[in-house]
């Protein structure tokens, strides 16, 4: 079985929920800022198989617009079966717009370097993508998405911003650089949960996904986010064909609460 897909689940771990366009309300203030770090424990099969962090960076320029660097690092430990993995992936987060402009890979599994950049184009509906394996020519294509597609980091920190409550349902497309689909995700319940961070409430979310191959669900997942207005991830528990994956956070650190101006029709 391929490294990189049983990493794959760290991977998007970064953003295992969905998206800005969800018919439920806005919430009036962001639940997430730049500063704001998380740790997560990562098994597979029961076994501690690594870590994934995700950081939402300082401020800066992309592509000449402003944006928030989301950024998730997955880091393999020496288990039977695991591949040594070292991959970084950044999605450029548009506050105002709750949109992404794009992303940024840089992949290092078991010694063989690949890169990905998908830069989404001005009329949002398509996407440049490049893809470079090491010591090769890069390649590039661009591929006709729908209007308001995001990647999967992306979704998920857009989802945090809404006021969730028991019985939304919400569906959302997602674009991998690789593959379309649709992510739909229904709030079913309030728990209480024991977590590292303490005791919390928690939304359980039933999650449904089309990632393909080792990656493809034998059942829906879940995924659980604090009931607070920060909605932070503290746990995703996945049963893939390539085996089952549970992420549990271990630290959480919040970022700045900053005032973002809404662009109008998200434009």
């Amino acid at each position: 079985m391929r490294a990189q897909s049983k990493w794959g689940f760290a991977a998007v771990l970064a953003g295992l929920v969905w998206s800005a366009t969800a018919t439920a309300q806005e919430s009036a203030n962001p639940a997430f800022g730049p500063g704001e770090q998380s740790q997560y424990r990562v098994k597979y099969l029961g076994v501690t198989a690594g870590t994934a962090q995700v950081t939402v960076g300082a401020p800066m320029k992309q592509w000449g617009e402003e944006v928030w660097p989301i950024i998730a690092l997955a880091r393999s430990q020496d288990v039977i079966g695991v591949w040594p993995i070292k991959d970084k992936f950044v999605s450029y987060w548009q506050a105002g717009g709750q949109r992404v402009l794009g992303s940024d890979l840089h992949a290092d599994e078991n010694g063989k370097r690949r890169r990905m950049r998908i830069k989404m184009q001005p009329d949002g509906k398509s996407a440049l993508v490049v893809k470079q394996k090491e010591g090769e020519s890069p390649r590039e294509s661009t591929r006709d998405l729908e209007q308001g597609t995001l990647d999967v980091t992306g979704a998920t920190f857009a989802l945090r911003n809404l006021d969730l409550a028991v019985g939304q349902e919400h569906a959302y497309p997602v674009f991998t650089g690789s593959k379309t689909f649709t992510m739909r995700a229904k709030v079913e319940a309030r728990e209480a949960m024991n977590t590292a961070l303490g005791p919390k409430e928690v939304f359980k979310l039933r999650v449904q996904a089309e990632f393909g191959g080792s990656l493809t669900s034998k059942r829906d997942m879940f995924v659980y986010l604090t009931t607070d207005p920060s909605h932070v991830p503290v746990r995703v528990e996945a049963e893939f064909a390539l085996g089952t994956m549970v992420a549990e956070i271990t630290d959480h650190k919040p970022g700045r609460i900053m005032a973002v101006a809404r662009a109008e029709n998200g434009e």
